[in-house]
C-alpha cells in the first residue's frame, strides 16, 4: 500500500485543500440544477441570455460560469460570452452519456446526508434519524429523486460489467437471477456474454418496469423476464446462480442476513450465491486512493442507508450466519469489487 510523501509545510496545505474539495461539487451541482448545459447547447451564449433561460440574477450566475470556465466545463470565448465545452457537455440531460443525474444524486441529494455525518458518527444513527425535527431532506423536497435514483443504479452501459461477467464461469448454468439489479445492466451483460443463458432481474414494480425499455431495445426480452419482489420478504425461486450486486452494503447485518437467508431456501442443490461488493482490508497501513473510494462507500453507507461495506473476514461470518458456505473470493480484474461466493 503506497504512502504520501510530503515537505515539512504540505500537510497543512494538503488538509485545507481536502477540506475545501466540496467547491467544485457545489459548482457543478448549482450548473445542473440551473440548466447551464442546456442553456448554452451547442451555440455561443450570453450571461444574459444564459440568465434568462435560466431563471438567474445574471451578475452571480457570471461568477458560477467564469467558476466552471476555470476547470474546463465551459469557455469564456470573448468577455461575459460563454459556449459549452466537450468536457462539459456530458452536463446536459439530452446528451447520451448524460452525467446530469448523477451529478445531481451526488452532489446534491445524497451530499445532504453527509453534512450530518458527525452525528451519524456520535450516534450511530443514520443522517435521516439524527436531522433536526422540521428540517426536511433536499431528497423529500424534489419529486425526481427516484427517477434521478434509477437512472444512476444500474443504468450504466451493460459493457461496464462485461469484467464481472468475465470474472465468474456463468455457462454451467441455464438461469441466472440477479438480485436487486435496477436498471438491468449486469444482467445485460451476462447475457450477452453467454448467449445460452438465461436471466431474471429481480427489484422493486418501478425498479423493473423502468427496466423493462432497456431489456428491450438491447435483444434480451425473450432471455430476460423482469419480476417485482421484496427482498426481505421473499426470492423468486428457478434459478440456479443468485447475484447480488452493492445491495448488501446497503443493509444492517440482520437485514443482510435476512436477505441471504431468503436466497438460501430457494437455492437449488449445486446453486451459487454471488455477493458482488467491496472487500475491505483487515489493516489500512497507509494511503490508497482505491482504498479510500471503497472507505468512502462504507460511510456513506453508515450516512445514507445504515449499512456498511465490509472485509472478507465479516462477509464469511455473514454467509456463515445466514446457513451458507462460504466457498471464496474472485477478484474482478480492472474493478474495485470482488465476488464473494457462497452455496449451501
Amino acid at each position: 500500500m503506497s504512502s504520501l510523501v510530503y515537505d515539512d509545510e504540505m500537510p497543512a496545505k494538503v488538509l485545507t485543500e481536502i477540506a475545501q474539495g466540496y467547491f467544485r461539487s457545489r459548482v457543478l451541482c448549482a450548473a445542473a440544477r440551473l440548466g447551464v448545459a442546456d442553456a448554452l447547447g451547442d451555440e455561443e451564449r450570453s450571461v444574459d441570455q444564459l440568465a434568462k433561460s435560466c431563471a438567474a440574477q445574471p451578475g452571480s450566475l457570471y461568477r458560477l460560469l467564469r467558476a466552471l470556465a476555470s476547470f474546463g466545463v465551459v469557455t469564456e470565448t470573448t468577455p461575459r460570452n460563454f459556449v459549452l465545452t466537450e468536457f462539459g457537455r456530458p452536463l446536459r440531460k439530452d446528451a447520451p452519456n448524460s452525467e446530469w443525474p448523477s451529478v445531481v444524486f451526488w452532489a446534491d441529494l445524497i451530499a445532504d446526508n453527509w453534512v450530518y455525518l458527525t452525528d451519524c458518527i456520535r450516534t450511530g444513527e443514520t443522517a435521516p434519524v439524527v436531522r433536526p425535527e422540521g428540517v426536511p431532506s433536499r431528497w423529500s423536497q424534489d419529486p425526481l429523486a427516484m427517477d434521478i435514483f434509477r437512472a444512476v443504479m444500474g443504468a450504466q452501459p451493460a459493457e461496464d460489467y462485461i469484467p464481472i461477467a468475465r470474472a465468474w464461469d456463468f455457462s454451467k448454468y441455464h438461469l441466472v437471477a440477479d438480485l436487486g439489479g435496477g436498471g438491468g445492466a449486469l444482467i445485460a451483460a451476462i447475457l450477452t456474454a453467454y448467449p445460452n443463458v438465461s436471466g431474471i432481474l429481480v427489484d422493486r414494480q418501478d425498479a423493473v418496469d423502468a427496466a423493462a425499455p432497456r431489456i428491450e431495445k438491447e435483444g434480451l426480452a425473450e432471455r430476460c423476464k423482469p419480476i417485482a419482489a421484496d427482498l426481505l420478504k421473499d426470492v423468486p425461486p428457478g434459478a440456479g446462480v443468485y447475484m447480488l450486486k452493492h445491495v448488501l452494503h446497503g443493509y444492517d447485518d440482520k437485514a443482510a442476513i435476512e436477505i441471504l437467508a431468503n436466497t438460501r431456501r430457494v437455492l437449488p442443490p449445486g446453486g451459487r450465491i454471488l455477493v458482488i461488493e467491496f472487500i475491505l482490508p483487515d489493516v489500512v497501513d497507509g494511503a490508497d486512493p482505491s482504498l479510500e473510494q471503497r472507505l468512502m462507500s462504507d460511510l456513506n453507507m453508515l450516512a445514507v442507508t445504515g449499512g456498511r461495506e465490509r472485509s472478507a473476514v465479516e462477509w464469511k461470518e455473514l454467509l456463515t450466519q445466514a446457513g451458507l458456505e462460504f466457498r471464496g473470493i474472485v477478484p474482478v480484474p480492472g474493478d474495485l469489487v470482488s465476488i464473494v461466493e457462497a452455496s449451501c
